[in-house]
């Protein structure tokens, strides 16, 4: 089952809300015997994550929740979780997975010994208790009616939003229903435009992602990439301007992880981007194209800008 999005939190005693773990949604199918991981798309995860295949239930139980790692600040590592993500080879996934262990937070249950899916999101929540998970497992706390000190704790933690539920809702399998709703924490970024990738399908002709850097110590810092967020007259708009800034050199301060297409441009524009976090490389996570401010592009700095940085 997925979500709609919502802007912001809200009070309403029919919903209960929770964090959104910022890791990867598996299906755990505990059949009395074996544990299976399966994927949003139905994929088998259950190899890469060998500490998770020690659940056990007195019945089978189809439980859906999050596989996520903690960095050292105890905080949901979407950047640390990738690390695992794609390990193949046995002997691989145990060196990785003993510097970089996982946790399943379960957040609802489709099967007790028998179908569940059609029974309120509160009844089937009292089954999830019921299981009383244990360590690499855990269920995720939930508050009912008002989610006011969830969020001030996702904002202070840096978390990345809550979700909400609607009390009485059924789990609607594949279905994206408003009886869920995902309110994400986003932060804003000004950044320098420093050059584009050209595009390709739909996109050929215009570009596909604009690169974008936060001037620091007198050179541009490469903050990484936007290619969400625009419509499709931006798209034309847009690389009008850039075919008109478009400059031999790269603006840039080198950096290996520049991607070697890319079309360089004098960097005056200043772009408005939407994002979740600074990975710990420096690069935004989950950018996406605002528009464009009027600021002087000299003073879009590290400083204030980045992740420390006053905004």
């Amino acid at each position: 089952m997925l979500a709609a999005r919502r802007s912001g939190p809200f009070i309403d005693s029919d919903w209960a809300f929770e964090l959104k773990w910022d890791g990867v949604r598996a299906l755990l199918n505990w059949d009395g015997a074996a544990v299976t991981l399966r994927s949003r798309a139905g994929n088998d995860m259950s190899a890469k994550y060998p500490e998770l295949r020690t659940f056990r239930a007195d019945r089978p139980v189809v439980v859906d929740g999050e596989i996520v790692a903690l960095d050292d600040t105890g905080r949901p590592s979407f950047e640390r979780l990738q690390q695992r993500m794609n390990l193949s080879g046995a002997r691989e996934i145990n060196v990785v997975s003993a510097a970089v262990p996982v946790s399943y937070v379960a957040f609802d249950m489709l099967y007790d010994g028998n179908d569940v899916s059609a029974e309120p999101w509160e009844n089937r929540r009292l089954r999830l208790d019921a299981l009383q998970l244990e360590p690499p497992f855990v269920t995720s706390a939930v508050v009912i009616g008002d989610p006011t000190s969830l969020w001030r704790l996702v904002e202070e933690r840096g978390l990345e939003g809550i979700m909400a539920k609607r009390r009485r809702s059924m789990y609607r399998p594949g279905a994206r229903s408003v009886d869920w709703l995902k309110i994400t924490r986003f932060r804003q970024v000004r950044a320098v435009v420093g050059g584009f990738l050209p595009g390709d399908g739909a996109r050929s002709g215009v570009f596909g992602s604009l690169l974008l850097g936060l001037w620091d110590a007198g050179s541009l810092r490469w903050i990484g990439a936007v290619g969400s967020g625009f419509s499709g007259a931006a798209l034309r708009a847009i690389r009008d301007t850039l075919d008109v800034l478009e400059t031999a050199d790269s603006p840039f301060a080198p950096n290996a992880d520049l991607p070697a297409n890319a079309v360089w441009v004098a960097p005056r524009l200043v772009a408005l981007v939407q994002y979740k976090e600074f990975t710990s490389a420096g690069r935004l996570r989950g950018p996406s194209f605002k528009g464009f401010t009027d600021d002087d592009p000299t003073l879009i700095t590290w400083e204030r800008e980045g992740p420390g940085g006053s905004g």
